[in-house]
């Protein structure tokens, strides 16, 4: 029932402490008050550790978890160290709460202290009236004695109570504040579900926003190389000059040359760790770090006692690099038909074989993929599913202090990939499905140019051109000499200091069409047949031919190829998933010596490179989830050019985590 009206009011520090006692005092017991029993006053009680702070009302609820035996004591425990510690908003929240109820119900016992004491003057007082005024108050005057007493108590119960605002104060049952204490416990739990302090086995909500995946593979490797092989100085390795001091090409002894007559063999390793992380409204990043035992684009590889670039070698440590990082805004349903952008070191975005670009390759820059959606009959296809890809990727960038011993600084020739590619998947039938790509790749500024007439004295000597060379190639494509050398007294008219670089003859902008056709009829056994092609409509034979100095026949015509192109069936599980799946793979090739940049394609087949064709036959079996074999024979011969044959053998051993 109604019983007074109280305005609220702390003016000294002494009232607000008071209030701060009274209302914990009353918060307490109406937040742990649910048939089970008191709450204990502090975590330590609880848990059974010594010292711990007095409990706030999220700790007392997981006490009470920890005491009803749903929580192990160890678990309790725990999550007591969690709520402080991570739980503040949710425990400033609640006290909140339980303050704004305390406070309440604080007010309705002082409304009735302030009644009740009201009452005792008003008893007090009309006693007092009775007794002097029952001779003279004729009968009939009780109303008269009530009005006198009224006037006196009511100024008494008026100065006794704040100023400000009025608050009405009414009587609460029981039953509403059970009610009251049910959804505030209930409020709690849930805001403890959500942020995952309250459940044992669950990493708070920051934890799951990463997930964190890699491999590990062991190989066996084997060169061999048949009998017939040419052995006479034929195959330089550019790579290794152009990554080094210039080669003097008047000396008596021979460039940096390949191995084509001597079997070799080695163990190596490949070791990835990466993360993934939602950033939340469709962002992500990610980033990887791999093993290597150098910064070759096209291998992870580091081989067992391979000494080299300061590692390896009487069982020192291996060198890890940052292999992938990236950025992403992705929008839509589909794994592989939504639109996205990219940004930093990524994955391959193109549809493509290891014919072009080789598995480990990462590309460096932006890349945006747009769905196409297809109509048909006023609704959108869903067996027609085409998306188109775009990038744009620095391959190099000159050095801002090229050259950095001359006064005068060189022009920047900066490399770069543009690309497009329109990638159509098709459900034919419910078993049989198709995948299509066309692409468009343009480089710029990756071909060699030709120096004006410079006298060089010294390897050391740089040249406004020789960043037009590879910063790394494989083998295959046909190269021109870059700097362009005066023959004058100084170098004895050209018979010593011929210090050369070497660049690639021709520019590459490249079309490529690839399919792939997967037959599921027998599931889980996949087939699936594959096919690139690549042409560099780049290549002009005739004006390579006047520069060259490798790929030409006997009589100095050039006679590599513009022209690449791999066949391949795959028989077995769509993925090795449990123990005793298997595949095998068998294909065929042959990549034309210029038809791409030898330095981004396979980096296994004939020892990596263009200029071969040959087959491979593969297999893979699983030991367990995630846990498989593997191998591959791989036989390769050069299209063009002086003989050579290798073939590699190769044995894993690969687990993923």
């Amino acid at each position: 029932m109604f019983m007074s009206k109280a305005k609220i009011k702390f003016r000294r520090p002494l009232s607000v402490l008071l209030t701060s006692v009274c209302c914990a005092a009353v918060a307490l017991p109406l937040l742990a008050a649910d048939g089970a029993g008191p709450v204990p006053t502090n975590a330590a009680q609880a848990s059974g550790v010594q010292g711990a702070r007095p409990s706030s009302a999220l700790v007392n609820l997981i006490t009470r978890l920890g005491e009803s035996g749903a929580l192990k004591p160890e678990e309790t425990t725990e999550l007591v160290k969690l709520a402080e510690a991570d739980g503040a908003d949710a425990r400033v929240q609640t006290a909140l709460t339980a303050l704004a109820t305390a406070q309440a119900e604080a007010a309705q016992i002082r409304s009735e202290a302030a009644a009740l004491q009201a009452a005792a003057a008003r008893n007090a007082l009309a006693k007092t009236v009775s007794n002097t005024t029952s001779a003279a108050t004729p009968a009939g005057t009780a109303k008269t004695a009530a009005a006198v007493v009224d006037a006196a108590v009511s100024p008494v119960t008026k100065q006794s109570l704040p100023e400000d605002d009025t608050v009405r104060v009414t009587y609460v049952p029981e039953v509403v504040k059970a009610q009251l204490r049910e959804e505030i416990k209930n409020e709690v739990m849930e805001q403890a579900r959500t942020e995952h302090w309250a459940a044992p086995r669950t990493l708070p909500d920051w934890v799951t926003r990463f997930t964190f995946f890699g491999d590990t593979r062991v190989r066996y490797e084997s060169f061999s190389y048949p009998s017939g092989n040419d052995k006479t100085g034929a195959f330089p390795n550019f790579n290794a000059i152009n990554t080094g001091s210039p080669f003097d090409t008047t000396g008596s002894v021979f460039s940096p040359q390949y191995n084509v007559d001597q079997s070799r063999r080695r163990t190596r390793l490949r070791a990835r760790l990466g993360v993934a992380a939602d950033l939340g409204e469709n962002y992500s990043s990610g980033f990887r770090i791999a093993t290597g035992e150098n910064n070759s684009p096209v291998s992870q590889n580091q081989s067992f006692g391979a000494a080299g670039s300061g590692q390896g070698g009487n069982f020192s440590k291996y060198a890890l690099w940052l292999d992938r990082a990236f950025i992403r805004y992705a929008y839509g349903d589909s794994t592989d038909n939504k639109l996205s952008f990219t940004v930093g070191r990524m994955d391959n975005p193109f549809f493509a074989t290891t014919l072009l670009w080789a598995d480990d390759l990462g590309f460096d820059g932006a890349a945006l993929s747009v769905p196409v959606k297809i109509h048909l009959d006023g609704t959108v296809s869903e067996t027609v599913r085409p998306y188109f890809v775009a990038g744009l990727f620095p391959v190099f960038n000159t050095d801002l202090n090229f050259a950095t011993n001359e006064p005068a600084k060189f022009k920047s020739y900066d490399k770069w990939l543009s690309a497009a590619q329109l990638i159509i998947p098709v459900d034919l039938t419910r078993n049989l499905s198709l995948k299509l790509g066309a692409a468009y790749y343009s480089f710029e500024n990756v071909e060699g140019r030709r120096s004006a007439p410079t006298i060089f004295f010294t390897s050391q000597d740089a040249g406004a051109t020789d960043n037009t060379r590879p910063a790394f190639a494989q083998k295959g494509n046909t190269y021109i000499p870059l700097r362009d050398i005066v023959a004058n007294a100084d170098n004895d008219n050209g018979n010593k200091n011929q210090w050369q670089y070497y660049g690639l003859a021709t520019t590459f902008r490249e079309i490529a069409a690839t399919g792939r056709l997967d037959l599921n009829y027998y599931l889980p056994t996949q087939i699936s047949l594959q096919g690139e092609w690549v042409k560099n409509i780049a290549l002009h034979p005739k004006r390579i031919a006047r520069q060259a100095i490798n790929n030409l026949d006997t009589f100095g015509a050039f006679e590599g190829s513009d022209t690449a192109w791999i066949g391949s069936v795959r028989v077995g599980q769509v993925a090795l998933q449990k123990r005793w799946d298997w595949s095998l793979v068998a294909s065929y090739r042959n990549v034309g010596s210029d038809a791409l940049i030898d330095g981004f394609c396979d980096s296994d087949f004939g020892g990596g490179g263009t200029n071969l064709k040959g087959y491979t036959i593969a297999g893979a079996l699983a030991l367990s989830k995630r846990v498989s074999l593997g191998l591959r024979w791989m036989s390769a011969d050069a299209v063009v050019g002086p003989p050579l044959k290798t073939d590699i053998f190769q044995f894993d051993l690969n687990a993923k985590y």
